[in-house]
């Protein structure tokens, strides 16, 4: 039988076009790793939903079985896992997440 939090998850990131599963909330990253995934979309000005783990311990596993994954954060694109904060770092300082952002059509307006 499947996970019961996979459905929730496949719902979160198909409802929203950017998604990151973290610790904490956007406004109180609880971790550093979180703190600077975040600070890079807010960088890049884009709007994304924020879930905070830490509130619910099943979500906190499910999440990375789902992707197979061993980290949090997670950052999801239009349904599409993208990577933890090393890569997500990595990929906003080549400039290849605006552009994954722009061809998947989300808004980037990045802060100066």
């Amino acid at each position: 039988m499947e996970n019961p939090v996979f459905e929730r998850i496949r719902n979160e990131v198909g409802q929203n076009d950017v998604v990151l599963y973290m610790k904490g909330t956007p406004v109180f990253p609880q971790c550093g790793f979180s703190a600077a995934t975040v600070q890079v979309l807010t960088h890049l000005g884009v709007q994304f939903k924020g879930v905070d783990v830490l509130m619910d311990p099943s979500l906190r596993q499910g999440i990375k079985d789902y992707s197979s994954w061993p980290t949090i954060p997670q950052l999801y694109v239009k349904g599409e896992f993208v990577g933890g904060c090393d890569i997500v770092r990595e990929m906003y300082q080549t400039g290849e997440l605006s552009e994954l952002m722009s061809s998947k059509g989300v808004s980037v307006q990045p802060q100066g």
